[in-house]
């Protein structure tokens, strides 16, 4: 069994399209493999997939790879290693992840630049629920314990995003819910791509001369989701 490092928090039919585009790409990840596998969701919102058969151990580490894992309470985080969590909530004293267990990185350690952690948000286009990696401190209570800060290479892909043409994050959404939002609107030679962040988090790369606010303000009276613009 692998926890994945992404939620699925949407109900009724929303949530069967999720759940059966979950399984797709379980398959496009590990369908080659001599393995049996079930997809389910915790009561907490993360996405498990039960995993059986000869290359089962495989099978784990590719979907590790390409999702984040959720480590088991029991095991607990080990200090210094990096995990993947959800972004939950932010406020005046930093983000709130959820990496099955609370995960608070104080404003100083997000290390985005200047700003309060709801300015870094906006700035970057973040949105509820997007998987981000961090460095965990330590048990807290411990003297020699670090505070939680965000992974160097998760700062990197944020930066890499605002170096970027610009971009659309949008939540609540899967990838061809987003692909077909776009060309309902006819914006579809405007964008290049439409990036996976999560099972219900994207990214639309816009193309050059896309203005993100513009393709916003444009497509979001077709798609009823948390957006963001990345400029």
């Amino acid at each position: 069994m692998v926890v994945l490092a992404t939620k699925c928090y949407v109900t009724g039919d929303a949530r069967d399209r999720a759940l059966d585009g979950m399984r797709s790409l379980v398959a496009n990840d590990v369908g080659e493999l001599h393995v049996d596998w079930q997809v389910g969701v915790r009561d907490d919102g993360f996405v498990q997939v039960d995993v059986t058969g000869e290359d089962a151990e495989v099978a784990r580490n590719v979907l590790t790879e390409t999702w984040g894992e959720i480590v088991a309470h029991d095991e607990g985080l080990v200090a210094g290693e990096t995990y993947v969590g959800t972004l939950e909530s932010w406020d005046e004293d930093g983000f709130v992840l959820d990496a099955g267990v609370e995960i608070v990185v104080p404003a100083a350690e997000i290390g985005l630049g200047v700003g309060s952690p709801e300015q870094v948000v906006e700035r970057f286009g973040l949105v509820q629920h997007l998987p981000l990696s961090f460095v965990y401190g330590g048990d807290i209570g411990d003297p020699d314990a670090e505070p939680n800060r965000l992974a160097d290479a998760e700062r990197d892909r944020l930066y890499d995003w605002q170096r970027g043409n610009g971009r659309v994050n949008v939540n609540s959404a899967t990838r061809g819910e987003v692909r077909a939002t776009v060309n309902r609107a006819g914006h579809a030679q405007d964008i290049v791509t439409v990036e996976r962040l999560g099972l219900l988090e994207q990214s639309i790369v816009c193309t050059e001369n896309t203005d993100p606010p513009g393709l916003l303000a444009a497509i979001g009276s077709y798609l009823p989701a948390e957006m963001r613009c990345v400029v």
